[in-house]
């Protein structure tokens, strides 16, 4: 049996628990901040003057819909910050704990389904709504806006979305780790095989960067989502209809592997070291399939952000880079 660095641990491991609550906490907080900064400074896109746009949130893995520190709390300062605005967390389930269970075992294409037949149902977003989807919740709501057109969603932000899946297993430290090469090892074996892709939500978005054409062919969401197995020109069609589509990279995001494909960026085909932009991706170059082309209207409707290392606050303002312009926004949150 080889043995196998220890994983990556907390800088807060020492601490005692109330610490920890605490510090959690504390992030909980500044994420909520840091959305609401972005609701903020994309403002025309989530409110108008007289009648705001519906928000629907959809949260990441082993989160659920309604905690109080993470979801509930950015519902509740969205709701304060856009007076009358019409706020939907989705819960995936009947109960708190069921939402968070099916983040890790209910096939997404069902949990999709299940989502799309309760929006259509929902006579507050009949008008269109805005979308926010947390980690692969990002990548959940734009497979929403790919298949269920109606309602329309009007403009979505992904914060942290694995939008051409992962290579890593979740707080891992990445190629500094042989742990984590055995991981991918371990789940490359059976993560395309049909009882794991599903009843494994990571699986339906683990994407093999070793083997694309087993990928292709396994993947029963993301490369169906992502056109890499055929020509799907409604996927195309609704996806462009989005007047904004805001993605947040988390630089240092330790969920994540690669942190690229937060924008679309992955490994280059073959290897699991270098990875490429969107622009160089099949997802882009690849005629006559590709999600994207060359001066295809989505584009166009794309915003780059990105957070270099962790949440800045100072005097209520939030700070964030923007990748087109190089520069720094601040923002007047209260």
């Amino acid at each position: 049996m080889p043995t196998y660095p220890p994983q990556h641990t907390n800088k807060d491991a020492n601490l005692p628990t109330s610490a920890h609550k605490c510090s959690g906490n504390m992030e909980r907080v500044r994420l909520a901040i840091f959305v609401l900064g972005i609701v903020v400074f994309c403002g025309e896109a989530f409110q108008d003057s007289k009648d705001p746009l519906p928000l629907v949130i959809w949260h990441g893995m082993g989160d659920s819909c309604c905690n109080p520190f993470s979801m509930g709390g950015i519902k509740k300062m969205v709701e304060q910050q856009v007076p009358g605005i019409y706020v939907l967390s989705l819960k995936i389930g009947n109960t708190i704990a069921e939402d968070m269970e099916n983040s890790f075992f209910l096939n997404v294409n069902k949990q999709l389904a299940m989502v799309c037949e309760q929006l259509a149902k929902d006579p507050g977003l009949q008008n269109g709504y805005n979308g926010m989807g947390f980690s692969q919740g990002g990548q959940f709501l734009r497979a929403v806006a790919q298949r269920c057109p109606s309602p329309p969603m009007k403009n979505l932000i992904s914060f942290g979305g694995q939008h051409q899946g992962v290579y890593g297993f979740p707080r891992c430290p990445g190629e500094s780790s042989h742990i984590c090469d055995w991981i991918r090892e371990t789940l490359n074996v059976g993560a395309y095989t049909k009882l794991v892709q599903e009843h494994l939500v990571q699986a339906e978005y683990w994407h093999d960067p070793l083997n694309e054409e087993h990928y292709r062919n396994g993947s029963i969401f993301l490369a169906d989502i992502n056109q890499e197995r055929g020509i799907n020109e409604s996927y195309k069609r609704n996806l462009q209809t989005l007047e904004k589509f805001v993605m947040v990279k988390f630089l240092k995001d330790s969920m994540v592997d690669p942190v690229d494909s937060e924008w679309f960026g992955f490994y280059r085909p073959g290897q699991s070291k270098e990875t490429i932009a969107l622009q160089e991706s099949s997802l882009y170059t690849e005629a006559g399939q590709a999600l994207f082309i060359q001066d295809n209207a989505l584009l166009r409707t794309m915003i780059f952000k990105k957070v270099e290392k962790s949440f800045h606050l100072t005097n209520k303002n939030f700070v964030c880079s923007s990748d087109d312009q190089q520069s720094v926004y601040t923002t007047r949150l209260l």
